[in-house]
């Protein structure tokens, strides 16, 4: 079973993300916020992370940077999960250091796609 960590601050977008994918399989544990995600990651030490970019206390820009930079979780694949879904919005996410890039609302078909692909 893979285990996925969500790092996402909306109450309704955790249940879908959360209900959705753990009828399909996986494990899921969920992180209201950049912080607590972070350490979330650094104990369970997930198969991949989906990750919101705006977020309270630590934005997900900054998790991905800090992720990307530990030794120890820098190969974990971390996708980002946004509204920002305006031209050259993948791209910043991209650059900033996610391995993929989906916009809000989800679809989770496509999702799981790029989940699967990334978590091989």
């Amino acid at each position: 079973m893979k285990k996925v960590v969500v790092i996402e601050d909306n109450e309704i977008n955790q249940e879908l993300i959360k209900r959705r994918l753990v009828k399909r399989g996986f494990q899921v544990d969920i992180a209201e916020d950049g912080e607590t995600g972070l350490k979330l990651v650094q104990e369970l030490k997930p198969d991949l992370i989906l990750l919101d970019i705006s977020l309270p206390r630590m934005d997900g820009l900054e998790v991905v940077k800090i992720l990307k930079g530990d030794p120890d979780l820098a190969h974990i694949p971390v996708i980002a999960l946004t509204a920002h879904a305006m031209e050259g919005d993948r791209q910043k996410a991209l650059a900033a250091g996610f391995d993929e890039y989906e916009s809000k609302p989800v679809k989770i078909d496509q999702l799981l796609l790029k989940m699967n692909r990334l978590a091989a």
